[in-house]
């Protein structure tokens, strides 16, 4: 089944930011933000070594964890040695820090927005673990962006400095990040990513074997639940699709799900198939070169959506927990 994806826009319905959520401003959420990059690209080239390791020292969860993770620097190395790498890292990378600092000189609009997010956490997960900070640094362009650690949100910096930032069209990142991922490395994607590794950390993705349905469901639940945590954020923006794509798969979603159903793939274990439908791609091939990938996450999307409208008592917890097979029976999804 071929079917061509026009982008054309008009003036029809177009699907956008969601609601504004429940009312979550009696939570308390203390994060302070940390700008390890600036401390790093600042130190002292007198006396390079020894203030490298105040740095470190300063960053007691985080300092090791960025020389010997995301610098791959060898922890046999001699104190001199790993001065050394990491000075030709900022040396190197002297023209990011300055992009970095030139977009990030204020981070409070970003730091805002992960409080919010954190808040609507805590309302429909009170068993989350706080984090008391936020830890902002510059790592390789081809390695490691955002992550979540035991005690910090961490935000690589260098992965959202806007679609257009030059060195993302270089050979070594676009092997790494093609166009289709780096043109999410922009500013508002920081607390989406956040939210993600929340997501991921709550409830651990287990997908191996399972049928292609269960996992576009269970894909499905999670891009419902981050609907909840971040209510104002674009839908496109939470699947990683552009407003175009968006709108031109809802106008589609007929032929979208016609393509497992006609093929006979919700059932299927095979993973050359699963792996056309689920997480990152350029595009779906039997929909045509204007068309995204991760297909069967948007279907699951929907599964999920139709559930929900059915069982409306149901929590968010309770639908993280709730058997994939049994949501998708239940919501008898046919758009």
């Amino acid at each position: 089944m071929k079917i061509f994806f026009g982008f054309i826009l008009c003036a029809s319905l177009f699907w956008s930011c969601n609601n504004n959520g429940p009312d979550v401003s009696n939570i308390k959420v203390q994060l302070k933000t940390m700008r390890f990059e600036k401390g790093l690209f600042n130190i002292d080239t007198a006396n390079f070594s020894q203030n490298l390791d105040k740095l470190i020292a300063a960053y007691p969860s985080f300092g090791e964890n960025f020389l010997s993770t995301i610098l791959n620097a060898d922890p046999k190395w001699s104190a001199d040695s790993t001065a050394a790498y990491v000075h030709g890292f900022t040396t190197a990378y002297k023209p990011v820090y300055d992009s970095v600092a030139a977009v990030f000189k204020d981070f409070s609009k970003y730091e805002d927005e992960i409080i919010q997010a954190v808040k609507y956490v805590k309302y429909y997960f009170p068993n989350f673990k706080d984090r008391n900070k936020i830890i902002t640094y510059i790592g390789p362009l081809d390695g490691y962006g955002d992550i979540l650690s035991d005690d910090a949100f961490i935000i690589g910096l260098h992965h959202h400095l806007g679609k257009n930032f030059s060195l993302y069209k270089s050979t070594l990142v676009q092997e790494t990040y093609p166009d289709y991922i780096s043109n999410r490395f922009t500013p508002n994607y920081i607390v989406v990513n956040c939210m993600k590794n929340v997501m991921n950390d709550l409830y651990p993705e287990k997908m191996d074997d399972k049928p292609l349905v269960q996992q576009m469901v269970e894909k499905g639940k999670r891009l419902y639940v981050l609907s909840k945590l971040l209510p104002q954020t674009d839908e496109y923006m939470l699947i990683g699709y552009t407003k175009e794509q968006l709108k031109a798969v809802y106008e589609h979603e007929q032929a979208v799900w016609a393509l497992f159903v006609q093929n006979n793939f919700l059932q299927t274990i095979d993973a050359n198939i699963i792996k056309n439908y689920i997480g990152e791609s350029p595009k779906t091939q039997e929909l045509g070169e204007a068309s995204p990938g991760n297909i069967g996450s948007f279907a699951g999307w929907q599964i999920v959506k139709k559930y929900m409208q059915k069982n409306p008592a149901t929590t968010l917890q309770q639908l993280m927990n709730a058997d994939d097979e049994t949501i998708f029976a239940n919501a008898k999804y046919k758009p």
